[in-house]
């Protein structure tokens, strides 16, 4: 006959054949739920279609005026250099009182006054500046590409004509690395699947667990012999596999739909994603223990999970911007790591030693996830 200490040893002794009893059952109770189907492979569709063509830091087509006020030949001729560019859809006036209070309104976010004394300013050979630019400070950015382009359409057209207008003393030629084209889809896609995998690792995982708590399945599996360990992983590998799919198929349309390049290999990219699958089931994991309901599950899981990896991953906003404080939380982001790991692999290639110290800092914080949801899942066999 066995003593309580031999049976208490037997049922924490870990079972490959009730592990795989679990992870067959999780994996029945995924595919036969339709909202977990749509969060694992509709859902990321939807939010790379919408990072990719209404999230954009492009600016392109900018309503701007130009207040034409000089009859002169070389004043028209400069107007008409502005039209031709692609980036801004230009508005003609000839007083900029008609263009002041479209400026006001938001109609326009910029204007340039093509004085008229315009040819006088011409001979001057730049001591008195050529044109006026006016701009809407309420958007920084737009603002600061408004005065940008202006500048350029003036130092080209000058150019073209033959004046000599003054040339700085040092002319740099810039060259961009790794994102040729600056387009903005290429930099913001990588980081899109790293907030599609947070949302199917973390609130995926949270809601499930979450819902089993409340139906009461939870204890009915915590009466059986499996041990804490096995009814944990029988819970997350369905939902490790679903988030590997997802990201294979983020990835395919990553490269053949939004035209991403992937300059780095497969593996590394599969490698990444796996070890960022560890600290974000185990954060769903953990918020499911904490809180045994859906909706609380949900709000939790969307303030811890979703939002600081939207916000503080360094997908929309550089990080090394950011206040010291709020720097300092970021390093307990597993996103932020992914972020850069995606970004790496995809516009740069493998690049080894980014790779492993992201893969560190997710490994690690997924293990503490895993250690505290652990401790927070009691097995009670009363």
């Amino acid at each position: 006959m066995k003593t309580p200490k031999q049976t208490s040893a037997a049922v924490k002794s870990f079972d490959i054949k009730r592990l795989k009893a679990l992870v067959y059952k999780e994996t029945l109770q995924a595919w036969r739920d339709p909202s977990t189907l749509l969060i694992a492979f509709i859902l990321p569709v939807v939010l790379l279609f919408l990072f990719a063509y209404a999230v954009s830091l492009d600016v392109k087509h900018v309503r701007m005026g130009v207040v034409v006020e000089s009859p002169s030949a070389a004043a028209q001729d400069l107007a008409h250099a502005f039209a031709k560019t692609r980036f801004l859809d230009v508005q003609f006036a000839h007083d900029r009182r008609e263009l002041a209070d479209q400026l006001v309104t938001g109609a326009l976010r910029g204007y340039v006054v093509i004085p008229q004394d315009f040819e006088q300013r011409l001979t001057l050979q730049g001591k008195e500046p050529l044109v006026q630019v006016i701009t809407d400070g309420s958007f920084p950015n737009t603002a600061n590409y408004v005065h940008s382009y202006s500048q350029g359409v003036l130092q080209v057209w000058s150019q073209a004509q033959g004046f000599d207008l003054p040339v700085p003393a040092v002319v740099l030629e810039p060259r961009y690395w790794f994102n040729p084209e600056l387009e903005s889809r290429r930099a913001l896609i990588p980081g899109a699947i790293a907030i599609v995998m947070t949302i199917i690792g973390t609130m995926l995982t949270a809601l499930v667990v979450a819902r089993e708590w409340e139906r009461g399945t939870m204890e009915a599996v915590m009466s059986t012999p499996a041990s804490v360990a096995e009814i944990l992983m029988g819970k997350l590998f369905p939902y490790f596999i679903l988030g590997m799919l997802a990201t294979l198929g983020a990835a395919a349309l990553a490269v053949f739909v939004f035209d991403v390049p992937l300059r780095g290999s497969l593996g590394a990219l599969l490698l990444l994603s796996a070890v960022f699958m560890v600290p974000a089931l185990g954060q769903g994991l953990l918020i499911s223990s904490l809180a045994r309901n859906q909706f609380l599950a949900a709000q939790i899981a969307l303030f811890t999970g979703f939002l600081p990896s939207f916000m503080l991953s360094g997908f929309l906003y550089e990080i090394s911007a950011m206040p010291a404080p709020i720097r300092a939380i970021t390093h307990v982001i597993p996103a932020r790591y992914f972020v850069e790991a995606l970004k790496t692999v995809f516009l740069a290639g493998d690049i080894w030693p980014v790779f492993l110290r992201n893969l560190v800092a997710m490994a690690g914080i997924g293990v503490l996830f895993f250690i505290l949801a652990k401790k927070a899942t009691k097995k009670n066999l009363q």
